[in-house]
C-alpha cells in the first residue's frame, strides 16, 4: 500500500565529477504498489501512462553512474532489489526494492552497485522529453547545467502524488 508521500533527497552540483544534478528533490515512493500479485510492471506501465509520463522501456539500471539533461524520469521498481547510488560518483547509497518508484528530476546522477538476480525496472519519462545517457564531465558542467535548466516542469506526477508542490 502506498505510503502517505515520498521520501525526499537534496542532490548538489558535483562539479569535481561533472555532474549537474539538481536543486528540485529526488522522490523515492516506497512500496507503492504490492508488486507480489499480479504483473506489477504492467501495473507500473498503466499507473505512469495515466499521469501522463509514457513507459519507454522494462529493464535494470546501468551500473555505472550516468544522468539525463534532458528528461526528468520515473523508475518503477518491479522485481528484485538493488542497492544504488544517487548523485554521482561522489553520491549517497540507498536501497530499493520491487514496488518502489523513484523520480530523479533532470540532471540527476544514477547507478546500480549491486541488484538481486532478476531486478527489473520501468522507466517513463513526460511527453516531449527525449532522454539521453550522459556521464559527468567537469569541463562540459556549464552546458549540462543550461539544459538540466531549459527542461520544463512536467504536468503531473507520475504516480499522481505531490511532485507538483515539492518541485515548484
Amino acid at each position: 500500500m502506498a505510503e502517505p508521500g515520498p521520501e525526499t533527497l537534496s542532490v548538489d552540483t558535483d562539479a569535481t565529477s561533472g555532474f549537474p544534478n539538481s536543486p528540485l528533490p529526488v522522490l523515492i515512493y516506497r512500496r507503492f504498489i504490492d508488486a507480489t500479485t499480479g504483473d506489477p510492471a504492467a501495473s507500473f506501465e498503466t499507473l505512469f501512462e495515466r499521469h501522463h509520463w509514457p513507459p519507454q522501456w522494462r529493464y535494470g539500471l546501468y551500473d555505472f553512474d550516468h544522468f539525463h539533461s534532458t528528461a526528468h524520469e520515473a523508475l518503477g521498481v518491479y522485481r528484485g532489489r538493488a542497492h544504488i547510488r544517487l548523485g554521482g560518483p561522489n553520491g549517497s547509497e540507498h536501497d530499493i526494492a520491487a514496488g518502489d518508484v523513484l523520480v530523479l528530476p533532470a540532471g540527476v546522477g544514477h547507478a546500480c552497485l549491486d541488484a538481486s538476480d532478476g531486478f527489473c525496472m520501468v522507466g517513463a519519462y513526460p511527453p516531449g522529453q527525449q532522454w539521453e545517457v550522459e556521464r559527468g564531465d567537469p569541463a562540459g558542467l556549464e552546458h549540462a547545467l543550461a539544459r538540466v535548466a531549459a527542461v520544463p516542469m512536467p504536468e503531473d506526477d507520475p504516480v499522481g502524488g505531490s511532485l507538483l508542490s515539492l518541485w515548484r
